[in-house]
């Protein structure tokens, strides 16, 4: 499935999650797209933990 279809399956569900369940079920149908997409990097090998709990560059403990 390219980017372009599961966008517009994102939208969709966006859309329909907006018009029927009101604006708190956008929203959480939105986090949870967030979610699941994040979990599918991570499942797929694309993204590291490592990643998240790294310092960002330049940043050392000093205290040693």
């Amino acid at each position: 499935m390219s980017m372009a279809v599961a966008g517009l399956l994102a939208g969709m569900a966006l859309g329909f999650a907006g018009y029927f369940g009101g604006f708190g079920a956008f929203v959480l149908v939105a986090a949870l797209g967030a979610i699941g997409f994040v979990v599918g990097r991570f499942l797929d090998g694309d993204l590291d933990t490592g990643e998240f709990f790294r310092p960002r560059g330049g940043y050392r403990d000093r205290r040693r």
